[in-house]
C-alpha cells in the first residue's frame, strides 16, 4: 500500500479519490484474510470483523483526507455528521464498508466509496472492488477500464442488478414492461452493496441498477459520479434529479443504467 509521501502534493481530487478507496479495499482485504473470529451470528458471519472493518477503514480515509484535504469537509457514515458541512463548498462523501454485511459474510460483493460534492454537483469518486482488484474511478489515468454497453443485449437477455435482500417491490413488473418494450427477456441479479452493484454495470455484465428505498449518500455518491463519468445515467428511482449535501443526507432509491436501456427503464417506472 502506498504511502502517503508518494502521492504527491499536488495529486489531483480523481486520482486521490482513487488510491484512499483502493488502499482502504486493500486494508480491509487482507484485515478480514488475516481475522480469526471470536463471536458470529447468524446474519453477517463475525460481528467483531465487521465492526473492526468498517472502523478500521474510516479512520484510514478520515486520517487521509485530513492530511491532504484538510480545509474540506467529510462525511461518512462511520462518523458523526456534522452540520458545517451543509455550508461548506467541498465535501467527501465516504462509505469506508460499503455491503458490511457481505464482508463479514466471507463474500466477494462489499467495496469502499469516496467521492468529492463541490458546490452542488458530484466532481470526483472512486468505487473499488478489493476482491476482484478492481477501482472504477473518474481518474483517467488510474481507474479501470468501464465497458458500458451501447446497444440492448443480443446474446443473453436484459440484465437488471437489485439488492439481494431488498429488491423494489414493484420490480416484476418493471422488468415486464421492459420486456413487453424491448421484445428481449429480463433476467434479475441479485447482490450486496451499492458500488459491488454499480460496477456490474459499469463492467458490461448487467444493464441496469435499480434500488427503490433506503439509501443514504455514502451509498450512492461515489457509484454515482463514476457511473456518469462513464457514460450511464443516474437517477432517483422517483424520476427525480438526484441531490447530495442535504439534511438528511439521503437519497431513498437510486437507478443506474446503460445508454441504451435508460429510456426503456424511464419508461417502466413513469
Amino acid at each position: 500500500m502506498s504511502e502517503p509521501s508518494t502521492y504527491g502534493a499536488s495529486v489531483t481530487d480523481d486520482d486521490l479519490a482513487h488510491r484512499l478507496a483502493q488502499e482502504a479495499g486493500e486494508m480491509l482485504y487482507a484485515f478480514r484474510d488475516a481475522f480469526s473470529a471470536t463471536d458470529t451470528d447468524s446474519y453477517g458471519g463475525s460481528r467483531e470483523l465487521r465492526d473492526d472493518g468498517d472502523n478500521r477503514a474510516h479512520d484510514f480515509l478520515v486520517g487521509r483526507l485530513a492530511d491532504f484535504r484538510p480545509q474540506d469537509a467529510v462525511l461518512s457514515e462511520e462518523g458523526a455528521d456534522d452540520p458545517a458541512r451543509l455550508a461548506a463548498s467541498r465535501l467527501w462523501i465516504v462509505d469506508p464498508l460499503d455491503g458490511t454485511w457481505e464482508f463479514g459474510q466471507g463474500r466477494d460483493d462489499w467495496a469502499v466509496h469516496v467521492a468529492l460534492w463541490e458546490t452542488g454537483r458530484l466532481v470526483a469518486g472512486a468505487v473499488a472492488l478489493p476482491c476482484s482488484q478492481v477501482t472504477y474511478s473518474t481518474s483517467a489515468s488510474l481507474s479501470s477500464a468501464a465497458d458500458v454497453q451501447d446497444e440492448l443485449p443480443t446474446s443473453r437477455p436484459i440484465r437488471i442488478v437489485v439488492s439481494r435482500t431488498r429488491a423494489p417491490d414493484s420490480i416484476d413488473d418493471i422488468a415486464a414492461a421492459i420486456t413487453r418494450e424491448t421484445s428481449l427477456p429480463v433476467e434479475l441479479v441479485r447482490m450486496g452493496s451499492a458500488g459491488a452493484k454499480a460496477a456490474e454495470v459499469l463492467a458490461g455484465r448487467v444493464d441496469a441498477y435499480l434500488h427503490d428505498n433506503g439509501l443514504s449518500e455514502w451509498d450512492a455518491a461515489a457509484p454515482v459520479v463514476v457511473a456518469l463519468a462513464s457514460g450511464c445515467a443516474a437517477w432517483r428511482f422517483d424520476g427525480s434529479e438526484l441531490r447530495f449535501n442535504r439534511s438528511p443526507p439521503l437519497i431513498d432509491g437510486l437507478v443506474i443504467a446503460t445508454p441504451a436501456l435508460e429510456p426503456y427503464v424511464r419508461s417502466a417506472l413513469a
